[in-house]
């Protein structure tokens, strides 16, 4: 059972947290909406919204009382991160004379000087007194920085390994990751009881979970729709109403959509229609796509059956609100078995 929080003090903790949720809200919400109407999230945005993460999490930084090791760790996850967006600096360009590629690769160097300064001052604090907020303050700190890289560097490597597919998925998973760097920078409104901080999701992976649980809801939805405008007539739509719908066809070619209707040659020379259960593996060319839907127009079929490609982005804005309003997933799981 979830234990709602009252009232909240006007705390450092508490200013930043509801600043963070703010810059949350504004800059994902933006970005789902440009994801939805251009099927495309430009650099610059991440590039904007980057500022006030990085300035806040410095702020909170400050706050704790952090050192310069602790800045400079800091600073490399956002060296790490930026590759996503500016690319990767190369000493031959640099040599040649990019002036770019000399600040970022000066900025690596100084941020790996930080980290393992950090390292070594901090030798005595392990990673499950850190985990467990136990020990040196400074070097449960320090620690839970390092932490942040591995959670960047896990979503980069989704990316490349197309465990992600959209390169905005996972510039947006990465911006949260610096916004939030830990649970305790999330003003969560209701909290499970018990101790349950230690199995506890990074916040990024935390909001991408709720975000995919929207899906879920996605059969049932399409469904209702499909039985509403009457799209359902036969049993045999049923293995494309729960997750497709019909639109005109002079539709297609103006919306982000995959043509499941197609045209086939029966053995007595006649053209039928044909619906495909699946979206196609790769999206087929706009020269493709017209011939196809040519061939459509050409049998006389004026509605077809088709795939909505859906942002992941689209799914993660609504995902804010069970994420400040409950928290991790995993740990009310955890906390509803106990």
């Amino acid at each position: 059972m979830a234990v709602v929080v009252p009232c909240m003090e006007a705390t450092n903790e508490a200013i930043l947290g509801w600043t963070r949720v703010a810059v949350l809200v504004l800059g994902m919400g933006w970005a789902a909406w440009m994801d939805h109407k251009q099927r495309r999230v430009p650099n610059d945005h991440w590039i904007v919204w980057a500022k006030p993460a990085v300035f806040i999490w410095a702020l909170d930084l400050m706050v704790q009382g952090a050192d310069w090791t602790i800045y400079l760790t800091a600073a490399g996850v956002v060296a790490y991160a930026s590759v996503s967006v500016f690319g990767r600096p190369t000493l031959s360009d640099a040599v040649g004379g990019s002036w770019m590629d000399r600040w970022f690769l000066l900025w690596y160097a100084a941020a790996a000087a930080g980290a393992v300064a950090g390292a070594l001052r901090y030798q005595d604090t392990t990673p499950l007194d850190a985990m467990l907020g136990e020990g040196d303050p400074l070097g449960v700190l320090w620690w839970k920085t390092a932490a942040v890289f591995a959670v960047v560097f896990f979503i980069d490597l989704a990316w490349r390994l197309r465990l992600l597919h959209g390169g905005a998925d996972a510039k947006a998973l990465m911006w949260v990751t610096l916004l939030f760097p830990s649970w305790a920078t999330v003003p969560v409104i209701m909290e499970a009881p018990g101790e349950v901080s230690v199995v506890a999701l990074p916040v990024s992976i935390a909001l991408l979970i709720w975000g995919g649980l929207a899906f879920l809801a996605i059969p049932f939805i399409m469904l209702a729709l499909n039985l509403k405008r009457g799209f359902i007539t036969r049993l045999g739509d049923l293995k494309l109403a729960w997750h497709a719908s019909m639109i005109p066809l002079e539709e297609v070619q103006r919306r982000h959509v995959w043509l499941l209707t197609d045209v086939m040659e029966h053995p007595d020379g006649t053209f039928h229609a044909v619906h495909q259960a699946r979206a196609p593996r790769t999206t087929p060319s706009d020269e493709a796509l017209e011939a196809q839907v040519n061939r459509l127009r050409n049998e006389g079929v004026e509605r077809v059956w088709v795939s909505f490609k859906m942002p992941l982005l689209v799914f993660l804005f609504p995902a804010v609100l069970p994420l400040v309003l409950l928290g991790d997933p995993t740990a009310l799981l955890v906390a509803a078995m106990n």
